[in-house]
């Protein structure tokens, strides 16, 4: 039984699920309470759901040994576009929502063939899809905003309240509930972690990682698409600066979530704790009336601190292995050879 709460204790879920109950009693008793008000829960899930995703998708990204520096851009141009299409083009709102999420998975997919096709580092490769994809969002939309009253049938997905919360945030748990499940049952999804933790191995079982990592960019542009969605959903209109602050969100959520930089993990359930951290974070901010560059400053740090955390577990195992491995026979001495001329020199 000792043993057994032992490992629960050092269990990164476990330790995430701490914070965030000790972040909400101190939240609680700073703010009197009202922090558990039904408007502030109402609006922390709110906010939530975002984060959620976009952390799915750069989880999705480093499963493969990957990274996507274009979250934030994919997901920005795909709403600003649809939003577009649907004001000024007459195109019905559902199909523009469905064309957001369209305009990510083509984003992401586009991705992964570079990366492929020209064998250059998805890092960089999503360095430029960032820069490009930025500034077509800034070519479409200008300066103006786009209200939501233009699509008031996805509008009305982000009002809605089941259950007190909003269906948003609800939608973020359905999609990590399924991400879950596919990582542990489907066969796709078990190759992409395969090519990620050790492309050689998967190449000798008949994996492609090709394939996996067309899959992985593919399936993080889709999430980045929904984030879109959601965004639209949620917020009272479009506008070029959607995205420009998802970048360290998306990499925080999965990175103190538990996910390796090395690829092949992922870590769903954390990855949707570590996002209700950093919402903490951010709540904390406006609780105590800190500069938003704090936020920035505090996640950046703990991301940091994670990584090197991170390191010098991977290479503690590696060194013991080192250590316990028997020397090398040393060679034979002139007298061995002596006795024994048939022994190596």
């Amino acid at each position: 039984m000792s043993a057994r709460l032992a490992r629960l204790a050092r269990d990164q879920n476990t330790i995430l699920a701490a914070v965030i109950v000790a972040g909400v009693i101190v939240l609680t008793i700073s703010s009197s309470g009202g922090f558990l008000s039904p408007i502030s829960i109402e609006t922390f899930f709110q906010f939530l759901a975002i984060p959620i995703v976009i952390g799915l998708a750069q989880m999705a990204a480093l499963a493969v040994n990957q990274m996507n520096l274009a979250v934030g851009a994919i997901g920005g141009f795909a709403a600003c576009s649809a939003a577009v299409l649907i004001a000024d083009f007459g195109v019905p709102p559902w199909l523009g929502g469905i064309i957001a999420i369209l305009i990510g998975l083509a984003a992401g997919v586009l991705n992964g063939l570079i990366v492929v096709l020209t064998q250059i580092n998805g890092f960089i490769v999503t360095l430029a899809t960032m820069t490009i994809l930025s500034g077509a969002q800034y070519a479409i939309v200008g300066t103006r905003t786009i209200t939501s009253a233009n699509w008031p049938e996805i509008a009305a997905i982000g009002t809605a309240r089941p259950l007190g919360i909003p269906l948003i945030f609800w939608i973020a748990v359905g999609i990590a509930i399924l991400l879950s499940v596919a990582y542990r049952q489907t066969l796709f999804a078990r190759n992409m972690l395969a090519s990620g933790g050790n492309p050689l191995a998967a190449t000798l079982s008949g994996i492609s990682n090709n394939r996996s990592l067309v899959t992985a960019h593919g399936l993080s542009g889709l999430l980045c698409g929904v984030a879109a969605f959601l965004v639209l959903a949620s917020l009272p209109g479009a506008n070029k600066s959607i995205g420009e602050d998802w970048l360290l969100s998306s990499f925080a959520a999965p990175i103190i979530g538990g996910v390796s930089l090395t690829g092949g993990t992922v870590a769903v359930l954390g990855t949707v704790l570590a996002a209700t951290i950093v919402r903490l974070v951010d709540s904390a901010r406006a609780q105590f009336q800190l500069e938003p560059s704090w936020v920035n400053f505090v996640i950046g740090a703990v991301v940091l601190g994670t990584v090197a955390l991170d390191r010098v577990r991977t290479r503690r195992p590696a060194t013991r292995q080192r250590s316990r491995r028997p020397p090398p026979d040393a060679p034979p001495t002139a007298a061995a050879r002596a006795i024994d001329p048939g022994a190596p020199a």
